[in-house]
């Protein structure tokens, strides 16, 4: 009998599979907006997208003490958990995200989330967007260490039992692409979330893709 090969795929969650560009932006605006601060500008906001919460908070607001940038970021929860309270109760899922999910998990792929989310955050996405029968494994910022320490991807291939060999990580920011370096994972950026082609470049990324289709076939390609 042929064992089947083992392929391991790792998927952010904000900018790779959701498109929650608005949402966090808007929260984070809210937040600093109850503290008395003046908002951030998207081109802040999104350099911390993928750190976990608190960590990313902190480095908009280096000057606030520990205590400020916990009430921060409880400030933060609670606007994105009444976004998420209204219609439609969740961020859109970009196009192409599903059919390729459902595409690799048809092809055998054992199939992890490593994110800077919270695992409140976690389980309201399998929810919302049916994951909980694509997704093997589940690994967030509550987990221990966030990106780009490599923790939550050494999770991840624990879970599947995988090599780094067999496994790649997919995401929209450096802090992805470093977290997957660090891991000796092989790593494919791409250029529709947070991060730009010219900063996945400088992280060095081992392939940048521009469309679901072109991540398709770079997925297709892999063989460990």
């Amino acid at each position: 009998m042929t064992r089947t090969r083992l392929r391991l795929a790792v998927f952010d969650l904000d900018g790779t599979l959701v498109d929650s560009r608005v949402s966090i932006h808007a929260s984070c605006a809210a937040a600093f907006a109850a503290i008395g601060r003046p908002e951030p500008s998207y081109d802040q906001v999104r350099q911390i997208v993928g750190l976990s919460l608190r960590e990313g908070l902190a480095l908009l607001a280096p000057d606030l003490t520990q205590a400020d940038v916990q009430g921060l970021t409880e400030h933060y929860k609670q606007a994105f958990n009444a976004r998420l309270a209204e219609p439609p109760g969740s961020d859109p899922l970009y196009p192409g995200a599903t059919a390729l999910l459902d595409a690799l998990k048809a092809d055998g792929w054992k199939i992890s989330m490593a994110t800077g989310k919270s695992r409140r955050g976690v389980n309201h996405a399998l929810s919302v967007y049916d994951w909980t029968p694509v997704f093997d494994s589940t690994h967030c910022a509550d987990d221990g260490p966030g990106k780009p320490h490599p923790a939550m991807l050494l999770d991840a291939l624990r879970a599947s039992q995988a090599r780094p060999a067999q496994s790649v990580m997919i995401g929209d920011t450096a802090h992805d692409i470093l977290m997957a370096k660090a891991a000796g994972v092989a790593s494919i950026a791409v250029t529709w979330g947070f991060h730009t082609h010219d900063e996945l470049l400088a992280a060095q990324a081992d392939i940048i893709c521009h469309s679901f289709k072109e991540l398709h076939q770079a997925l297709a390609r892999f063989a460990p």
